[in-house]
């Protein structure tokens, strides 16, 4: 699946029924980091989640060589770089897998899903990165 470098923010969500209307809650940090404005007007894409699994495992088999197009967009963190995140998905080994900017997947070892931390990137690739806990939210 081709994503567009226009993608502002990608997360889990359930749909819902809301007095005959359909709805999908964008979470809080969304709007909080900045990707998002309230009272603005965006397209919204839904994947099933079957494929949204196929996608996270080819998330986590990529090439970790270190060869790397400069061409392509640049991660959107930094080795050493402290982030909130919350854990969406665990992965085919039961790390958390957390989603920042485009879509670009951090995965946080030792987390469960709906865990709020604050991680501290350890390493990172041209498709995802590796963070450790330094602090967990209330």
């Amino acid at each position: 699946m081709e994503i567009s470098e226009k993608l502002l923010c990608l997360f889990s969500a359930d749909v819902r029924e809301e007095d005959g209307e359909y709805v999908v809650e964008v979470p809080r940090r969304e709007v909080e980091t900045g990707s998002l404005e309230p009272g603005e007007t965006y397209r919204v894409a839904l994947i099933s989640r079957s494929e949204a699994e196929a996608a996270e495992e080819t998330d986590e088999s990529v090439d970790t060589s270190a060869s790397r197009a400069d061409d392509g967009p640049q991660p959107p963190v930094e080795p050493g770089e402290m982030r909130y995140v919350e854990i969406e998905d665990l992965g085919k080994q039961g790390d958390g897998i957390a989603r920042v900017e485009r879509g670009y997947v951090i995965i946080v070892p030792d987390t469960e899903v709906g865990e709020r931390v604050k991680i501290e990137v350890t390493e990172v690739k041209s498709n995802f990165a590796v963070g450790e806990v330094v602090e967990e939210s209330a």
